[in-house]
């Protein structure tokens, strides 16, 4: 069975375009499969865990959203942390909530996820801890 996540990044409570080069930048390292012109990434980290990425491209410079599947714990959750920081974009789950990285964000959210927003670090073990407590 898969989980998302979703990455989108949200002004004044609507989804907005993510930055393409950025996500190239951050995910380069990690492509073992497919990549960003072809609309699916998979990834691996140093630890041996993967993701699937699937990433809907507006044009070759904007993203619409990140959708992460099959992601493993350990340092994958660290790469899809970071990469979420790099494009200012909330981390929600299919099942509701948000994680984001500085409290002025909040105000950003749709209304329905603002309550529900927890503040982390972009680090793996706050992404797992806060992941695991929604």
């Amino acid at each position: 069975m898969s989980y998302s996540i979703f990455l989108l990044r949200f002004m004044a409570g609507e989804a907005v375009a993510l930055d393409a080069e950025r996500f190239r930048q951050v995910t380069e390292p990690y492509v073992v499969a497919g990549g960003p012109g072809e609309g699916f990434s998979q990834l691996r980290a140093e630890d041996g865990g993967e993701a699937d990425l699937y990433h809907a491209s507006q044009d070759e410079d904007v993203m619409l959203c990140v959708t992460a599947t099959h992601f493993a714990r350990g340092a994958m959750s660290g790469v899809l942390a970071r990469l979420a920081a790099a494009l200012r974009a909330s981390i929600v789950p299919q099942d509701g909530g948000a994680l984001i990285f500085h409290e002025e964000e909040r105000r950003h959210l749709p209304a329905d996820l603002r309550g529900k927003a927890v503040v982390i670090v972009p680090t793996a073990d706050a992404f797992q801890a806060a992941f695991d407590a929604l």
